[in-house]
């Protein structure tokens, strides 16, 4: 009895220190899914300012919005790889389980080649593409870059990436679209099937990422 009893208090305290370790993981875990922003070709970390003060406002922390920039000439199955990453890293450091991802032009692709097919479909709770060239653009005739011509219509790179589910997992899918923007043609490269597509005001390519109705819906699918 008395080696019984003298375990039981040891036992015990285990399981409350186990408890305790638990209670702090979770503890760890922020409010809302962290946000990794994902900026399009030929911009930086800045596209964001705007739309992580707003975030902020609205009392989203620091930590629960990461902006970064890459290198955009490159492929976007390289900066995919790098997402990859970055979510691991962010999800190590908030305590969460899933990350939602916001992206510009560009932006979409790189992201939704890491959903597809580097594993984010398992870490990424909802998907916003803001004039996403998910379909392609005539506009990236003129460039060269990689990352460039992968955004070309009919590119090897836009074939494999929309083949067979455009929106695979259990991805919340959201897209956004203005009639006015001339950096993608045709406008209706930004839509997926499986996703919430929203036609936006008649607003610029790089107003889809300040405008405030535009900002509120975002706010609202995400959280």
């Amino acid at each position: 009895m008395r080696k019984t009893s003298g375990r039981l208090p040891a036992a015990i305290a285990s399981l409350v220190i186990g408890l305790g370790g638990w209670a702090g993981q979770a503890e760890a875990a922020t409010a809302h899914d962290p946000i990794l922003f994902v900026h399009g070709w030929s911009e930086s970390s800045s596209t964001w300012n705007t739309m992580v003060s707003k975030f902020k406002a609205d009392g989203w922390t620091t930590a629960e919005l990461n902006n970064w920039s890459y290198n955009t000439s490159q492929s976007n199955a390289t900066t995919a790889a790098q997402i990859r990453d970055k979510v691991n890293s962010i999800l190590a450091t908030t305590g969460n389980t899933k990350v939602d991802l916001v992206t510009h032009s560009m932006g979409a692709l790189s992201s939704r080649y890491y959903v597809k097919n580097l594993g984010g479909d398992q870490k990424v709770d909802d998907w916003v593409s803001l004039g996403g060239p998910n379909h392609g653009t005539d506009t990236a005739n003129a460039c060269f870059q990689t990352s460039c011509s992968e955004m070309r219509i009919g590119s090897a790179f836009l074939t494999n990436l929309n083949a067979g589910d455009e929106t695979p997992g259990l991805v919340n899918y959201g897209t956004w679209w203005s009639p006015c923007d001339s950096v993608i043609n045709p406008d209706s490269s930004v839509a997926l099937s499986g996703a919430t597509n929203t036609k936006t005001a008649c607003l610029s390519h790089l107003a889809l990422t300040t405008d405030s109705t535009v900002y509120g819906q975002v706010r609202d699918f995400v959280r």
